[in-house]
């Protein structure tokens, strides 16, 4: 049996800081099931998970 492996938010470009509330949080609209185990953090191979990757950006302008 495989072990899962837990996706990290702070890597997500869908984590953004909310700076009128003061906090991080996920901008994607996640349905009832889907946001108890996001707050019980047991969101394991999230399915709306992107690697927040800036030098993406960059090799493309090069």
């Amino acid at each position: 049996m495989e072990a899962k492996t837990k996706s990290s938010c702070e890597c997500c470009s869908n984590y953004v800081y909310d700076e009128e509330l003061g906090y991080y949080e996920c901008e994607v609209n996640l349905d009832e099931d889907e946001m108890v185990r996001f707050l019980q953090d047991k969101f394991y191979d999230c399915p709306y998970f992107q690697l927040d990757n800036e030098y993406k950006i960059v090799r493309k302008q090069m």
